[in-house]
């Protein structure tokens, strides 16, 4: 019973925040306006939603709330670093993983 009240407040939680946009659109757009190219940003977020709960997801956005005074400058490490904020190894590992192959293919 619990399970299915927590899915429905997720799904719910979801639909209200992010409208019609996929959770792969959403870390796709924070990763961009988090001042990482998109082709590189289109790549990790196809990655990271196949690895990462919808929680993690939700962290890993609220990155585009740091602000620099020139996201485009910001380098791949920099964005590991406030990744690392977070305190989650399994999204840093994710992160870090995604944008080592991404960057390869790209």
């Amino acid at each position: 019973m619990k399970s299915i009240i927590m899915k429905i407040a997720l799904g719910a939680a979801l639909l209200s925040a992010g409208g019609c946009a996929t959770p792969e659109t959403r870390i796709r757009t924070a990763l961009i306006n988090a001042g990482l190219p998109e082709p590189i940003s289109a790549c990790m977020a196809d990655r990271m939603v196949d690895r990462l709960s919808l929680l993690q997801l939700n962290k890993l956005r609220g990155l585009q709330k740091l602000k620099d005074s020139d996201l485009k400058k910001t380098t791949f490490e920099q964005f590991v670093k406030r990744t690392r904020s977070l305190q989650d190894p399994e999204i840093l590992g994710v992160v870090t993983s995604s944008g080592v192959i991404c960057a390869i293919k790209n």
